[in-house]
């Protein structure tokens, strides 16, 4: 797998541009629902699905230089926007009829993010710990701009282990990459493990403590 290089920098093989691309799609589905759901006219929905596809990596490339970001400058994060904003668009009722497969793309695409934004932040020689927090942005990231721009409180601040989940990806890919492993081996063991553990959480209601008002009615007097 021959690596794509910008100036001096190797930065990410065709296998990871790959998983990029798909979860691209995955979130530009997400983004897209939200904007239908909020009755946003057709540009409204472009807006949203592109945001909700590109904010994480956008924000990823602009603190590791990687300047412009490839989402602006691979034509293929934007037609691949637009195509699934303009499928979920025309189909909305299809796609909001089938919410379990939605919520697995979602773990699916949140996995194949924080996995490439943790390989590319390496790449351009960041330090281990930058390289997780890196990748944890780049998968939730675009979620937390959809919610922001439909006025909601984002995902990952009162959802089952989301950003955790993707804290976890991105540590095992960069733990598999400093052990000498090649990305096409550690990045998907990351991907599989986040995407396991946001998958049992949905299933089993686990999230971390929230906290509880001194007025709520569930508080002991």
């Amino acid at each position: 797998m021959t690596p794509i290089v910008i100036g001096n920098h190797d930065v990410i093989t065709t296998f990871l541009v790959a998983f990029d691309l798909s979860g691209t799609f995955v979130f530009a589905l997400s983004g897209t629902t939200a904007a239908v759901k909020h009755k946003l006219d057709l540009f409204g929905v472009m807006v949203l699905c592109f945001a909700a596809a590109t904010a994480g990596g956008i924000t990823r490339d602009v603190m590791i230089g990687a300047i412009p970001p490839a989402a602006i400058n691979d034509w293929r994060y934007i037609a691949v926007s637009i195509l699934a904003g303009l499928i979920a668009f025309l189909w909305f009722p299809l796609i909001n009829r089938l919410s379990s497969p939605v919520l697995l793309f979602d773990a699916a695409g949140l996995g194949l993010f924080c996995v490439v934004g943790a390989d590319k932040a390496l790449a351009f020689h960041t330090g281990p710990v930058a390289a997780v927090l890196l990748g944890m942005v780049t998968g939730i990231g675009g979620g937390m701009v959809r919610d922001l721009l439909v006025r909601e409180v984002p995902t990952v601040l009162r959802t089952e282990l989301y950003a955790v989940a993707a804290l976890l990806g991105a540590a095992v890919l960069v733990a598999g990459r400093l052990s000498g492993l090649p990305s096409h081996v550690a990045a998907p063991v990351g991907a599989v493990l986040c995407i396991a553990l946001r998958v049992m959480a949905l299933h089993y209601g686990w999230h971390l403590p929230v906290a509880r008002s001194r007025g709520s009615a569930t508080d002991i007097d």
